[in-house]
């Protein structure tokens, strides 16, 4: 983990304000799945918002779930991020936001509501607003199903997207692996296992030849991995399995190697001819390959080094929405959020004294990019 740069605060009021208003949030449980949960949330978010900026949040409504944005004038920066968490409802009884020392935890406190309260606390110390729009989602941990459109509408108006993801190992995120995801059917015909197997056609025995054919699509040279993942098969001890399924978690670092597992996948064909098998899925997110965040990682990079620390870029294999953001064509840098560890996992936590540091960190970056 680096060091926290001189310009870290002690707990001083502002430190006491910024860790209440992110008690308030992650206490505010948002469950993806759990839209009630997530409108409520929205509230939160919306009325910090208020509080810090004097403005009153845009409520998207979209297949009945909550989103939030601000706009200041006409849109050449968006930051970008979400306030719903993979974490169910109850789980902040279980692990309740505790701050012990520099560490804060918490359910969703590292993915990513200290990223959300740093945004608004970034746009808000912003002497000239105008030119920026702020967009915070409630669906990123099931993949934007109901605001992709809605991201990849904005991103397009803007000449930079940043997104306020949490940080990796305090890293910002440079390249991120595109993401597919395959549901592979197959078709049998069922017969009694004991009195005439001959007669049936394996769904089962055709699925397991076609994990090492799916398992060879990967390159470890381009870093594409293919991964089968959940598998089920039969409906009895007794028959010969007549349906199957299989499900394949794709990670590839460009859009031409998505592109090239994608035709592999869908030309995939059974051995027993009397199987069939039917392929469903294909690309989710598209990579964030790091030429869409070079220019805006060397502006960052140099705007850390007037704080008194080195920043550093990593690629990562997990998604978000800048995979969205950078396939419409926008600069997009990530990983501008919270400096911490454990998401997704019950260790999760933030480096409290990094937050004001990544705050100035992406408001230095927003004031340049109005400029």
């Amino acid at each position: 983990m680096p060091a926290t740069p001189q310009i870290a605060i002690d707990f001083d009021e502002s430190t006491v304000s910024t860790i209440e208003a992110l008690r308030r949030l992650v206490e505010t449980e948002s469950p993806s799945s759990d839209i009630p949960a997530c409108e409520r949330c929205a509230d939160a978010v919306a009325a910090l918002g208020y509080r810090l900026l004097g403005a009153e949040a845009e409520r998207l409504s979209l297949e009945g779930r909550p989103h939030l944005r601000w706009r200041f004038g006409a849109p050449r920066v968006l930051l970008l991020g979400h306030f719903d968490t993979v974490w169910p409802l109850g789980t902040i009884r279980e692990r309740p936001f505790t701050v012990d020392g520099d560490v804060a935890t918490g359910p969703g406190v590292f993915d990513m509501k200290a990223g959300v309260v740093q945004l608004l606390y970034a746009v808000a110390g912003l002497d000239q607003r105008d030119g920026i729009e702020i967009l915070l989602t409630s669906d990123e941990e099931i993949a934007s199903p109901t605001s992709r459109s809605l991201i990849q509408h904005d991103a397009k108006q803007v000449l930079a997207a940043l997104v306020l993801e949490p940080s990796q190992e305090g890293a910002l995120k440079i390249a991120r692996k595109g993401i597919s995801q395959y549901t592979l059917r197959f078709h049998g015909i069922p017969a009694h296992a004991g009195l005439e197997p001959e007669k049936g056609a394996s769904a089962l025995s055709e699925l397991a030849r076609t994990v090492p054919l799916v398992e060879a699509i990967a390159d470890p040279h381009q870093h594409t991995t293919v991964t089968p993942t959940l598998a089920r098969a039969g409906i009895a001890v007794n028959v010969v399995p007549p349906e199957a399924e299989l499900h394949v978690d794709v990670r590839t670092a460009t859009a031409a190697e998505q592109d090239r597992v994608d035709r592999a996948m869908h030309d995939l064909a059974p051995q027993d001819a009397r199987v069939r098998i039917d392929v469903d899925g294909g690309p989710d997110r598209p990579p964030l390959e790091p030429e869409r965040s070079a220019a805006l990682f060397d502006r960052a990079r140099r705007i850390a080094t007037s704080l008194g620390f080195e920043l550093r870029g990593v690629a990562v294999g997990g998604g978000s929405d800048g995979n969205i953001t950078a396939a419409t064509g926008t600069d997009t840098l990530d990983g501008l959020g919270a400096v911490g560890d454990g998401a997704h996992a019950p260790h999760e936590q933030v480096r409290i004294s990094q937050m004001p540091v990544r705050t100035e960190l992406v408001r230095r970056l927003m004031e340049e990019l109005l400029a």
